[in-house]
């Protein structure tokens, strides 16, 4: 189960502690924070419990890697619990399916044959999907508080262009939201302060997991394992010249939703979105990873009086998820087949993820053989 360190780590222990580590650690937090908050004013999700079981796991996931593996709500899932609402069952569910799934297929190796069978133009295409519904979604909350709104896309817009012109961490996500708290304190006060309650199982109704399945595990487990799992294990390489095996990022994505989904955590995984991100602004070991999870726990314990989420103005949750939407669709944009990706998108906004990616998987595979065919006429 150990790990060699990365070789510019190989004479640290592979946990250091610096500004520099600071810095990243919070280079994936534009994603994480929009996603768990929306989710929890649009599905009434605890916000409490998501944050403590993020944080939990960058601090696990820091300490056994060795290297600033990040941790992220699966996007899926959120995208679809934010523009539709769902139970705490249902949410559950979804957890404890794909934790399932990927600690068996983790352990079965199974990682490079679900690798070849998921078109790479399906997996863009869902994440096209995913920015389009949270786009339409933004504009709901943007609507009725267009001031909160534009001052939360000014700073985020701001943060974006100068970490992407000079060595700035984007802490926008934690700018805009003390904003939206401070302005939400001023206007109707302090909430009582309350410890975080011990969480209570969850045990989703019968109904819960044929739904979960159909319409929250099937768009997501491509993702996961594209994004989450492969482009995550390539760029481990890519950035410190060691590997992470696909299987290993695997069972641990499956570990940390079987212990956090059915007490009320937010089903989770890695990113290599948030693996960039983090290495970008100075992240080099698991020490950012164990700084993100106190920062993160930190949250979960701010709040933990439900009346917190009241506080921020909705505009400001319109401003993050636009910005959120905006990275999707960039890296969706990041397709070998335009055609299957625009489509899928298309369907995806008009009738939901599940039809888009069975839809894609048929178009994919239809162009896929013709393209054989033609070579096969050519040659």
């Amino acid at each position: 189960m150990d790990m060699e360190p990365a070789p510019e780590e190989n004479q640290m222990t592979g946990i250091r502690f610096s500004l520099r580590e600071l810095a990243g650690s919070v280079g994936d937090f534009g994603t994480i924070f929009p996603i768990i908050l929306g989710a929890g004013i649009a599905a009434g999700v605890n916000v409490s419990y998501a944050f403590l079981g993020v944080g939990l796991w960058f601090i696990i996931a820091g300490l056994y890697y060795r290297l600033p593996v990040p941790i992220e709500p699966m996007k899926a899932i959120g995208a679809i619990a934010i523009a539709e609402g769902l139970t705490a069952g249902e949410i559950a569910a979804s957890g404890i399916i794909i934790g399932l799934f990927l600690i068996i297929l983790g352990y079965l190796k199974g990682m490079e044959t679900l690798q070849r069978v998921i078109p790479v133009s399906v997996i863009r295409g869902i994440q096209v999907g995913l920015a389009l519904i949270l786009l339409r979604t933004s504009f709901g909350y943007i609507v009725p508080d267009p001031f909160f709104a534009g001052v939360a896309i000014l700073i985020i817009g701001g943060f974006f262009i100068a970490a992407h012109t000079r060595q700035i961490p984007d802490i926008s996500s934690l700018i805009v939201i003390g904003i939206g708290l401070g302005a939400g304190i001023i206007m109707t006060g302090l909430p009582p302060f309350r410890l975080i309650p011990f969480p209570e199982l969850i045990i989703p109704a019968s109904g819960d997991w044929l739904f979960s399945a159909l319409h929250l595990v099937i768009p997501q487990i491509p993702l996961t394992i594209g994004n989450a799992i492969l482009a995550t294990s390539l760029l481990t390489l890519d950035l410190f010249r060691h590997e992470i095996k696909p299987d290993r990022l695997a069972k641990t994505i499956g570990i940390m939703n079987l212990t956090t989904a059915p007490f009320g955590g937010f089903p989770m995984c890695h990113g290599a979105g948030g693996l960039a991100a983090m290495y970008r602004f100075g992240a080099r070991t698991g020490g950012a990873n164990i700084i993100a999870g106190l920062i993160i726990i930190g949250f979960a314990i701010a709040f933990a009086p439900p009346e917190v989420l009241t506080l921020i103005p909705y505009g400001i949750f319109g401003g993050l998820l636009i910005f959120v939407a905006l990275e999707l669709g960039k890296h969706g944009m990041k397709t070998d087949s335009y055609p299957v990706t625009i489509t899928m998108g298309i369907i995806a906004l008009i009738g939901g993820i599940t039809p888009a990616f069975l839809i894609g998987m048929i178009i994919a595979y239809m162009l896929g053989k013709q393209k054989r065919d033609e070579t096969q006429i050519e040659g």
